[in-house]
């Protein structure tokens, strides 16, 4: 049964699967990003943040791990 929780490289390490060192650096700062977006003091600090380029970008990498653990897949 998968855990109940949302930390990213846990749920990886987990399920035993190796995205490589980059992908993980960026899921651990991703999910560190999508953890703080659940308080609402940092709420104005991640609007600051979030422009439609680095949206953009960070949408473009999720894209990439999601395919590669799709093909991962039997």
């Amino acid at each position: 049964m998968p855990l109940k929780i949302h930390n990213l490289t846990l749920l990886l390490e987990q399920a035993n699967v190796e995205l490589g060192e980059d992908n993980i650096k960026f899921l651990y700062n991703y999910n560190t990003f999508q953890l703080s977006s659940r308080y609402p003091d940092y709420l104005n600090k991640i609007y600051k943040v979030c422009t439609k380029q680095f949206t953009e970008t960070q949408l473009d990498k999720v894209k990439e791990i999601r395919k590669c653990l799709l093909e991962m897949l039997p």
